[in-house]
């Protein structure tokens, strides 16, 4: 067994020492004929390496197992040579070791044989050995090795057989006194956890045997776990833009006993332009300086992490003695605003390991306005799905939100009270009647038709709505649009071995037209009993042993061939491929790329897992983007995959994917688009190919048909918007709904109907995803530069423009027309100059790598040129 794991932690990172035992193996050491057994293992510490020998237990798991009894340096004279034994070495004084024979070994010594290669040219290495060490001064076992390099010319190693199933090694190297105080350097007493050894394991460099321990260990975890109550406290404030005006500590340190952990939550931060545009702001360290001096008083806290996205942000702090057990402390964000990208509305995410569970927590501002609440819903499963947090090992499948024992959800979820009038409200909430209230509110509903935030719980609400007072008092909201009261802001949980000890909101605070809310829970954490964990990973160890080399993988699939029949740009399909281990052993499978591919998939398709161990249930994910749909338009990529599932040490499976692509005038060209008088979709396979195909010269021959100024998709989605949306309250900001956006891309691919169906939200969504597909944007990747260089200049700017191939010059000149038409009515649809170019430049000016924060700046200079009239 490679008990590497032991040795580890024995070296401290506190000195930079880059641990990198990747192998240490069991041996016996041979002296006077008598053998004693050793471990031995390859340390690197910068660019050097060195033989770590160590005495050791019977099952060497933890540091305390291992002793450190000589270092054997790996320097430029070390060498590995052939030879037939050791006689003639034998009259010197040395030190023999004695390893198993078998694939461990060899390919330990050829991690030996690697770290020792860059200092000269590599040596030759047989299946058999004899490696003795020379001996130490300090150890007493004679001379220094002056007499030995003087017969063997440099430092050896030498290879032979000396016995069955046995190896033995000599190495002989060059050491200068080197006293016992430089070996104490190099050990130090670690502080790595006991319940981190399982994600320790997962590494790839410990192997297959080791992933089948943490498996096991994994598997039973009941047996050396056991629960410890700690105190969480959560917090959610939507400030309204406003800077922190008064101390957050009746907020923040509400409870009597100070919590053992804070995670706070803030939502618009900051409403500037600049905030929204460019993510800066000074907000964000005057609200995080007013949260740690709100903090409670009683105890001291260590600050472990923030997140922002725009003005979002979560703060997550520790209390001292408790810090040492957070690890894997990983945060995301994700915009939720329109196109998936705007972060005016999302969330962001922390997830962590506190002892032995594994917690998110997730700070979301959902969609505005009573009648959004399908849009809230969606929000909530956009948050879900593509929050990601890396993992440790990078085989390993991403994290999602809900793979979490425990996850914290908090913030303004939008969610209002419907169906009454404001009157009706405010008047249950002066009898306190929150019970008949509560009936009325959309998240409640919503929950219990299981729409969304499916298995999480809130706590009894037994404080008045927290949405909307007049800045600065207790007041209602006064002002013409008299918002309804809500229970806006909201703190809700998943998991087991939660409790709520307390759930409300603290009138006090003034600052903002929402009241901020806490919760403080106690929260069961899985904690590592240390001396069981031993237990368990040895009786792990040897069942593990008594089934190796006895039995072979053996699985069954449920199926090998997948058909995904009319696959849509950016509709998700979505086939399970269940592999069953109907073997003896424990068996790891793990998709590999073929041949001359660099992934083992198509970039059309997601697998996940794509390793592991089995049974499993596998989702073979197809989903069509901006970056996969052009060459499947052209038909220069098709719907065909093969798959290798490759089972360790067993056989490979071979996987069948096939389908057909619905061409889309997502993904397709603007010159393409202009030569289609009829829907894409109508017009035969082959002939569409040939037209993308083709290039400049050829769609401008007189012969061909003379093309449309614009594509008439274009013409649809800005002619809807015109004639329905100008007035439309924040058009381009507030996104649509997916499956509204889905009917519109099949109503502009297939003709019909003939008017296009869902909101003015969905539509203007769609817009921005078609510009967003374009292979070549509207303003061509060639005059790119050329905007970025004419920018301060007006004049200059409409030259660029002029240069465009025609059919790209008219459609930006179309689309800005249309933009400056919106303004006219800003006073209803809250556009204005700023808001209109940011979003459009990211979509008409795009470069073809990635773009810098400054050229964003001149982009938004270029465009705004031809949003203001005197100058379009």
């Amino acid at each position: 067994m490679d008990q590497s794991v032991a040795i580890q932690e024995t070296l401290s990172e506190d000195e930079n020492c880059i641990i990198c035992f990747k192998h240490a193996a069991q041996c016996l050491l041979v002296v006077d004929d008598a053998t004693e057994s050793r471990l031995v293992g390859l340390v690197a510490r910068y660019e050097a390496h060195a033989m770590f020998i160590f005495t050791h237990r019977r099952m060497a798991i933890t540091g305390e197992d291992v002793t450190l009894d000589d270092i054997i340096p790996v320097s430029h004279n070390f060498a590995i040579v052939e030879g037939e034994g050791s006689k003639s070495l034998c009259s010197l004084q040395v030190l023999f070791l004695r390893l198993p024979f078998g694939s461990h070994t060899r390919l330990f010594l050829s991690e030996v044989n690697r770290s020792w290669s860059g200092k000269r040219p590599p040596p030759i290495v047989k299946d058999s050995s004899l490696l003795a060490f020379p001996n130490s001064q300090a150890r007493g076992y004679g001379p220094p090795l002056t007499s030995v390099n003087t017969f063997m010319g440099d430092d050896t190693i030498h290879v032979s057989r000396v016995g069955v199933g046995m190896l033995a090694l000599t190495l002989m190297c060059h050491r200068r006194g080197r006293g016992e105080e430089n070996r104490d350097d190099l050990v130090r007493s670690s502080s790595y956890m006991v319940s981190n050894k399982a994600q320790m394991l997962a590494m790839p460099q410990f192997g297959l045997r080791d992933n089948l321990i943490r498996s096991e260990l994994l598997k039973k975890e009941e047996q050396y776990i056991y629960i410890k109550n700690f105190r969480f406290f959560l917090g959610t404030y939507n400030v309204n833009g406003q800077p922190p005006k008064e101390s957050l500590q009746p907020w923040l340190g509400f409870p009597s006993d100070p919590p053992d952990i804070y995670c706070v939550g803030f939502q618009e931060l900051d409403l500037s332009k600049e905030a929204f545009f460019f993510s800066d702001t000074p907000k964000e360290q005057e609200w995080m300086k007013a949260v740690l001096e709100g903090l409670h008083q009683d105890a001291k806290y260590a600050f472990v992490k923030l997140i922002r996205l725009v003005g979002i942000m979560l703060l997550f702090y520790v209390k001292n003695e408790h810090a040492e057990h957070i690890s894997e402390v990983e945060a995301e964000s994700v915009g939720t605003g329109i196109m998936g990208r705007m972060g005016n509305k999302g969330a962001v995410a922390i997830r962590f390991r506190f002892h032995n569970s594994d917690i998110c927590v997730v700070n979301s501002h959902l969609a505005a306005h009573v009648e959004e609440f399908e849009r809230r819903n969606q929000d909530f499963r956009d948050i879900c799905s593509r929050i990601m947090f890396r993992q440790k090992d990078p085989g390993l499948s991403p994290l999602t939100i809900l793979k979490h024992d425990v996850i914290l959800w908090l913030g303004d979820l939008n969610y209002r009270i419907c169906e009454l009038e404001v009157d009706e409200v405010k008047n249950l909430i002066a009898k306190k009647d929150f019970e008949t209230l509560q009936k009325f509110d959309q998240l409640r509903r919503q929950i219990k038709e299981e729409a969304v935030f499916s298995g999480f719980v809130e706590g009894e609400i037994m404080f008045q709505p927290t949405y909307k007072y007049n800045t600065g008092s207790d007041q209602w909201d006064s002002s013409e649009k008299c918002r309804v009261p809500a229970w806006c802001d909201r703190i809700l949980w998943k998991g087991k071995q939660i409790q709520q000890l307390h759930y409300q909101s603290h009138m006090t605070l003034k600052t903002s037209d929402h009241k901020p809310v806490s919760s403080l829970m106690e929260i069961g954490v899985r904690v590592v009993n240390e001396e069981k964990y031993k237990k368990t990973f040895e009786e792990i160890v040897r069942n593990l042993d008594k089934m190796e080399n006895e039995c072979i993988p053996s699985v069954s699939l449920s199926g090998r061939e997948f058909q995904f029949n009319d696959v849509k740009f950016m509709q998700e399909q979505t086939k399970i491929l269940t592999i069953y281990n109907d073997g003896q052993v424990p068996c790891q499978f793990e998709f590999i790329q073929k041949l001359d591919e660099s992934t083992f998939c198509k970039p059309w398709l997601m697998i996940s897992p794509h390793q592991g161990f089995l049974s499993v249930d596998i989702q073979l994910e197809l989903y069509v983007n901006r970056s996969t749909a052009t060459d499947l338009n052209s038909g220069r990529q098709q719907i065909e995959d093969i798959l290798v599932l490759h089972l360790d040490r067993g056989k490979d499976y071979f996987i069948s994917i096939t389908g057909n692509y619905l061409p889309s005038c997502f993904g397709t060209s603007l010159q393409t688009l202009c030569h289609l008088r009829e829907p894409i979709q109508d017009m035969p396979l082959e002939t569409l190919q040939q037209l993308i195909l083709m290039t400049s010269e050829e769609v401008s021959d007189p012969i061909t048909e003379k093309p449309l100024d614009i594509p008439k998709e274009i013409w649809m989605m800005v002619d809807h918007l015109y004639r329905n949306a100008s007035k439309q309250e924040d058009l381009f900001q507030q996104p649509g709904l997916r499956s509204e956006v889905g009917k519109i891309r099949d109503c502009l691919d297939t003709g019909t109907p003939d008017s296009l169906p869902g909101s003015n939200h969905s539509v203007a969504e769609a817009l921005l995803l078609f510009l967003d597909a374009l292979p070549e944007p509207v303003v061509c990747y060639s005059a790119y530069q050329q905007c970025l260089e004419s920018c301060s200049n007006a004049s200059q700017c409409k030259k660029v423009i002029s240069s465009l191939p025609q059919c790209h010059k008219n459609v930006f000149n179309y689309l800005t027309a249309f933009l400056r038409e919106l303004l006219k009515y800003s006073e209803y649809n809250q556009l204005d100059t700023s808001i209109l170019a940011t979003i459009f430049s990211a979509f008409l000016l795009r470069s073809s790598a990635k773009q810098e924060q400054a050229e964003r700046k001149k982009t938004w200079d270029f465009l705004t040129h031809f949003l203001i009239p005197d100058h379009s």
